[in-house]
């Protein structure tokens, strides 16, 4: 496995760039980026969609890397997969279930690992925190044209950054997927994607906005938080044989019932949902792969039933595991 630090990185980018220019098109809307053949394949597209907003599309196939990110000074940043999965252990997780919102603030360190065997695909959008406020604010009355707690949450510079882990939707997937597929150009082009950008950070604030207790409110205290990403994790580290739910938050040091209330302030399902899912995830990428029985993946995600596993993974995918293995796409 790769391990690397963000200076690591950037040097490796460096180099791949000065050997491989980026290449711009014609009308200049946007910088193609090859991913270095050090860290992969596959390539990325940065693009200003107005001052102070960048939109990112990117699909990679990484070698196995894990990523060592120091505490920073972040922007506003939303984020959708259409494939493969991050994990960054504690502080974050994401998949095609699991967007992200990052607000800005320091974000603190931690470690994300890229498998070598998933192809990763989206798209996410950087916006400095005073462009962000200045885009909700009401026109007429001084108002805020989204919750006044929420936008100070996402737009704060001096303390730690909120996170926030919205589902995604299949509407929101019809956005990245407009986004990406974009095949316009010149001033159409910039119209287009800033309209779809808007648009898919209007969805992702409303499921925010939507979570019954709000995460960015004093329901769920910064610590709480950390607690109840630490308990995802257990949770994704330890799929066939998992703790009970009374015995992960014992585990954690929190009650039953903030456990419960954690979950579905930040994920928007219970700790169970949450584990059936994640289960039904790292299914589908084992499946994906060569030698792998439906049988045994079953046994490795934690099912003795096959013909429980088959109608969870069905319910999740919308086809059976034994379709999934013969290359079949999953039902969007």
């Amino acid at each position: 496995m790769l391990n690397l630090t963000a200076r690591e990185k950037y040097e490796i980018w460096a180099e791949a760039i000065s050997d491989c220019p980026p290449v711009r098109p014609a009308d200049d809307s946007e910088i193609h980026f090859m991913l270095p053949t050090k860290l992969g394949t596959g390539h990325h597209r940065a693009l200003r969609l107005a001052p102070g907003i960048e939109l990112n599309v990117f699909e990679a196939t990484y070698r196995d890397l894990c990523l060592r990110n120091p505490e920073n000074q972040h922007l506003v940043q939303f984020e959708v997969l259409l494939s493969g999965a991050i994990d960054s252990g504690d502080f974050l997780y994401q998949d095609r279930q699991h967007g992200y919102v990052g607000g800005s603030g320091i974000q603190p360190a931690f470690m994300s690992f890229y498998a070598q065997s998933q192809t990763i695909r989206g798209i996410n959008i950087h916006i400095e925190p005073q462009v962000f406020r200045q885009l909700f604010m009401g026109t007429t009355d001084g108002e805020l044209g989204l919750e006044a707690e929420l936008l100070e949450a996402l737009t704060q510079t001096q303390g730690p950054q909120h996170i926030f882990t919205p589902l995604i939707t299949q509407e929101m997937q019809r956005v990245v997927r407009q986004i990406v597929n974009c095949s316009l150009t010149g001033v159409a082009k910039q119209f287009y994607l800033q309209g779809k950008a808007f648009e898919l950070i209007g969805l992702q604030l409303d499921s925010i906005q939507q979570l019954q207790p709000p995460s960015y409110g004093a329901a769920l205290k910064p610590e709480t938080v950390h607690q109840i990403q630490r308990a995802a994790e257990i949770l994704r580290s330890h799929l066939e044989n998992p703790p009970t739910q009374k015995d992960l938050a014992q585990q954690i040091g929190i009650s039953d019932r903030t456990l419960q209330k954690g979950f579905k302030a930040l994920f928007g399902m219970t700790p169970f949902v949450y584990l059936t899912q994640q289960r039904m995830v790292k299914a589908e990428r084992l499946l994906r792969q060569p030698d792998h029985t439906v049988a045994e993946v079953a046994n490795w995600v934690g099912y003795t039933n096959p013909a429980q596993f088959a109608a969870a993974f069905k319910r999740q995918f919308g086809i059976t595991p034994s379709a999934c293995k013969q290359g079949h796409k999953m039902v969007s």
